[in-house]
């Protein structure tokens, strides 16, 4: 169930996704509420799920990954316990940051970070084709990033 959001939360969401290591205090000033009342909200939103928790975004380039590569991933099969275990596999999988099951032409998207194109030809030969259930794997390398916005569009509408 989706639980009702006033503006003040959504003031909360948008700072917190800007800038998540905001201490109550800061994000209290940004959103015109005192310290108590504010970290309430915050709580409230934490135990609600809609904060599923706080995580520190990297520039993978300055960390030495050098390479973002998106992987089109077809399945022989598509049974409920086909796809568990393909996602079960994926979650070893730490070149994987991010995984998608698709409706249309390919069952699966595989958003790959790794240091150069040998470590992910690596990856994709010995690791992500040698998954019996794999049936075709489609690549394709990003040039640049054009734009980062985790989380949601920040406002009610």
């Amino acid at each position: 169930m989706t639980r009702k959001l006033d503006s003040t939360d959504w003031r909360i969401l948008k700072e917190l996704m800007a800038d998540g290591s905001l201490t109550n205090v800061a994000l209290a000033e940004k959103v015109g509420l005192s310290a108590p009342p504010c970290l309430r909200r915050v709580r409230a939103l934490e135990q609600s799920g809609v904060i599923t928790g706080y995580t520190a975004l990297v520039d993978e380039r300055s960390l030495g990954f050098e390479l973002t590569a998106f992987a089109m991933v077809g399945l022989h099969n598509q049974s409920e316990a086909d796809l568990r275990a393909f996602e079960n596999r994926i979650l070893s999988w730490p070149l994987v940051r991010e995984a998608y099951m698709l409706s249309g032409e390919s069952d699966f998207i595989l958003k790959c970070v790794a240091r150069d194109l040998s470590t992910f030809q690596d990856f994709l030969l010995k690791d992500l084709t040698a998954v019996p259930n794999v049936a075709s794997v489609k690549t394709t390398l990003a040039i640049r990033r054009a734009k980062l916005a985790p989380g949601v569009p920040a406002g009610p509408d």
